[in-house]
């Protein structure tokens, strides 16, 4: 039996949603942690319901409501979601306009079953605190940062990444497509775009586990160079390329690329320049540029937030954004499609396409979540829960911002700038043939 300051806590969070529930018409249940939901009976033909599983849940989000103590409380099991999905659950969403929402709530209500929450002392915790610290978002991700993410384990990127392990955008040329059909065509829309041809010298910054130079030395009959900061990657990335019998077209080094000496006659950065942080966009254009060959080819694939209307407005950043640089990509930091072309145009380059992957993007990353949670216990056993839920909220959280257009992503194709013709075809049909 609870105790009579748990049975006031209990009594409150239940009038509380109770209400919520009632006056927002909401498509779906919560259950507490008692066992006990609202509405006391199934909600319709549904079960999807967001669980309260420890009593301390809601006196913290009173007293911190932000969004990192909402992904702290998920991540600890404190909420969740049974009977569904986060997709599901963000689908009967109610709608409209949060402040048209809230207008519709009794806030003197709300106020009185609040008191007895707030005034609880015990607080929950643990580990899941630990995720996230020490981030250095904005000032570009060092190797520590990387090792952060990329080294959580290949075992663990296995269970949902296609079979060739791309952790980047792939590319649909039917929505129904699967992961590993979109990832082979990415793959081959890249050499394309890159117009790679026998002999040549191709540079892949941010490698990963080495799908893209081993698919251009294969089919394109290049010599390929990767170079990543990951020890994961870079280990079975390399297993990768001898068993693969690449060892004499393909090799990764672990390697800064800004320590790279030589050129190259086409440079690709796939899903890695979110890593370089805006203070270090100058130099890193200025590299890739001494990197390549006049009227080499340079693609430029990144994540890009909306630009705004000033430099002040695009600089506040949503909650929700700086969350998942802290506990996803620490020491990352994204910019807008406007900002990539005028660093690419003052620091040497032609800009020639810019091609928009968005809903390309918003379909991967749900694929990736529901592979993901498909092999639930699988993550757990590898990375451990508290990783699990994060990922999961991740990735789900990542492909909804690219559906509702909160996120975008471009490819970029630019030369290294020479007078003269650029040396591009007249159309770019042969892309799509």
């Amino acid at each position: 039996m609870p105790s009579n300051h748990g049975q006031s806590r209990l009594d409150a969070a239940r009038r509380a949603l109770a209400h919520v529930h009632e006056r927002l018409e909401l498509d779906f249940g919560f259950e507490l942690w008692d066992g006990s939901t609202i509405p006391a009976e199934r909600n319709g033909d549904s079960d999807l319901r967001l669980a309260i599983t420890d009593e301390m849940a809601l006196p913290r989000l009173l007293r911190r409501p932000k969004a990192k103590t909402l992904i702290d409380l998920h991540i600890a099991g404190d909420i969740d979601i049974r009977g569904g999905t986060l997709f599901e659950l963000a689908s009967r969403r109610p709608q409209g306009k949060s402040r048209v929402l809230r207008e519709r709530l009794d806030k003197g209500l709300l106020l009185k079953a609040a008191l007895p929450l707030a005034v609880a002392f015990k607080k929950s915790g643990g580990s899941s605190d630990k995720l996230g610290e020490g981030s250095t978002a904005g000032k570009g991700s060092d190797k520590a940062d990387i090792a952060y993410h990329y080294d959580v384990s290949n075992d663990f990127y296995r269970l949902f990444l296609d079979k060739e392990m791309v952790y980047t955008c792939g590319y649909f040329t039917d929505w129904a497509n699967d992961i590993d059909t979109a990832q082979r065509d990415k793959l081959d829309m890249i050499c394309k775009k890159l117009r790679l041809k026998p002999g040549e010298r191709l540079l892949d910054i941010g490698c990963g586990w080495g799908a893209l130079i081993c698919h251009a030395a294969e089919h394109y009959g290049v010599t390929a160079l990767g170079v990543t900061l990951s020890d994961e990657q870079l280990e079975l990335a390399r297993k990768r390329i001898e068993e693969r019998g690449l060892s004499d077209k393909v090799s990764v080094e672990l390697r800064d690329f800004r320590d790279l000496e030589g050129t190259f006659d086409k440079v690709s950065s796939i899903g890695m320049f979110e890593h370089v942080g805006i203070a270090n966009h100058a130099s890193y254009f200025k590299t890739v540029n001494r990197l390549l060959e006049p009227r080499g080819l340079y693609l430029h694939h990144s994540i890009a937030r909306r630009g705004k209307s000033s430099d002040a407005k695009f600089n506040k950043k949503r909650p929700e954004y700086t969350s998942m640089l802290k506990y996803i990509f620490p020491g990352a930091e994204v910019d807008h499609v406007g900002m990539s072309i005028r660093n690419l145009e003052a620091h040497g380059f032609e800009v020639h396409d810019v091609e928009a992957w968005r809903e390309h993007y918003a379909r991967t990353t749900r694929l990736w979540a529901e592979r993901l949670m498909a092999k639930r216990e699988a993550a757990i056993a590898e990375a451990g829960e508290e990783r699990y839920r994060l990922w999961v909220l991740y990735l789900a959280g990542v492909s909804m911002a690219f559906e509702r257009g909160t996120l975008n992503i471009f490819q970029t194709l630019a030369s290294k700038r020479t007078r003269g013709l650029s040396g591009m075809p007249p159309t770019r049909a042969d892309l799509y043939e």
